[in-house]
């Protein structure tokens, strides 16, 4: 059996990467701009830090090592100044969220390396569905066996980060009623998933990856397509369920969540009892229903994912103000308990604008800075959700609306979510 050497990392020490989309600001549709906007900034001091990703219609972000979110914070701010500079150089505007609102797989193109083209000739179609936008954050720890242990803690805490971060509610011009719809293209992918629950320590996970091998099932890590997952080359534990935040903000007070958490869960080990079994439909009610889904906890409580949240919110309190993060988390918190998730927002923004492109304009402002999400279109800092809005529940029909994909090319017609049923 072959050893995978872990590089041992700063324990609390963070990163992340940022996985964005690249708008036409003529039809606020995708456009397949990262080899010319790579070349803009081919120069650039963080040119390294700048990365193609599976379709030409993204890029990817990637920070450095902190110890400090606030320190990422300010070098996620300076990273997206210079990428929107020279965004703008090349003619194309930069937006988070999960999903571009009306984007069409077909039109999608390949980037040219080496391991995508391998992934566009194995999955099909699948590869080009993958244009899906997600927030990876990367945590240190020492070693192999610290790795596994905190993956399989981090487990129970996936649909906390994939309701906090949700931002793909619209997807080929529907409203697919979800507050996660990403999860579902990465979901399709033969090894996603998470962990298997019989891997406890290092050892065991080398003896999985080499089995795998062995069955000709994969052939390295990054064929694991899973929640949480090691990466031994860096160091960290990876969590990798949370969609792109519309703005750096959010995207930073996410990662400090994680840190915050990742020090509880090594000062106080939770049980592990039930974990399992309620993964998949803990999973699946945060995607659908983002924080107002229902949560089931490792000994059978059931209740709202949001006031489980609100309980962990108040753990992390003491060890915020000693990694001097309190103003990132109760920012989170309270945006989480007041205002909701970017799904949300984005919900809003379509009920007030009645057309997708708009919304597409909207996020890309929000990406920008510039007073952020508070301004767009005039919302206040205080409730950046406070537009007429209806509820969604699992017995709504879609918001309204009867045009379908193939009439989105129309210029002069709002791009209004079709109907599910």
């Amino acid at each position: 059996m072959e050893q995978i050497p872990f590089v041992p990392s700063a324990p609390n020490t963070l990163g992340i990467e940022l996985e964005l989309q690249l708008i036409d600001p003529r039809t606020f549709d995708l456009t397949a701009a990262s080899d010319e906007l790579l070349a803009q900034m081919a120069n650039h001091p963080i040119a390294d830090r700048v990365k193609p990703e599976i379709t030409r219609s993204m890029i990817e972000l990637n920070s450095s090592v902190h110890v400090h979110p606030k320190d990422l914070l300010t070098e996620m701010r300076e990273m997206r100044s210079a990428l929107c500079e020279a965004a703008d150089a090349v003619g194309v505007t930069v937006a988070g969220g999960g999903a571009h609102p009306f984007m069409r797989w077909q039109e999608r193109s390949i980037s040219d390396t080496p391991r995508f083209q391998y992934l566009a000739e194995m999955y099909g179609y699948l590869a080009r569905q993958f244009t899906v936008f997600g927030q990876h954050i990367h945590l240190g720890v020492g070693n192999g066996d610290e790795a596994i242990k905190l993956t399989r803690q981090l487990s129970a805490y996936v649909p906390h980060f994939i309701a906090l971060s949700a931002s793909s509610p619209y997807y080929e011009g529907v409203d697919t009623l979800f507050s996660c719809c990403r999860l579902n293209a990465v979901n399709s992918f033969p090894l996603a998933g998470h962990l298997p629950p019989e891997v406890n320590d290092w050892y065991q996970f080398e003896a999985h990856l080499s089995q795998l091998r062995t069955y000709g099932l994969a052939e390295s890590i990054k064929d694991l397509y899973w929640d949480i997952r090691p990466k031994p080359e860096f160091g960290t534990v990876e969590i990798r369920v949370c969609d792109t935040p519309l703005t750096v903000e959010r995207a930073c007070q996410i990662a400090a969540f994680a840190q915050a958490l990742a020090v509880l869960l090594k000062r106080q080990p939770q049980s592990e009892k039930g974990l399992w079994l309620a993964y998949r439909n803990n999973h699946f009610q945060a995607c659908r229903f983002g924080l107002q889904g229902s949560y089931v906890t490792g000994d059978g409580q059931r209740l709202r994912l949001i006031d489980h949240l609100r309980s962990v919110f108040g753990q992390l309190a003491p060890i915020a103000e000693e990694l001097g993060t309190s103003e990132m988390l109760g920012s989170l918190r309270e945006d989480a308990l007041k205002s909701g998730n970017d799904s949300r927002w984005l919900r809003g923004q379509f009920h007030r604008l009645r057309d997708l492109r708009s919304v597409v304009d909207a996020m890309s402002v929000a990406f920008r800075g510039d007073g952020g999400m508070a301004t767009v279109a005039g919302l206040s800092a205080a409730d950046p959700t406070a537009v007429a809005r209806r509820r969604v529940r699992a017995t709504s029909e879609p918001l309204l609306g009867t045009v379908g994909v193939q009439t989105l090319a129309e210029p002069d017609e709002p791009i209004i979510p079709r109907q599910l049923h």
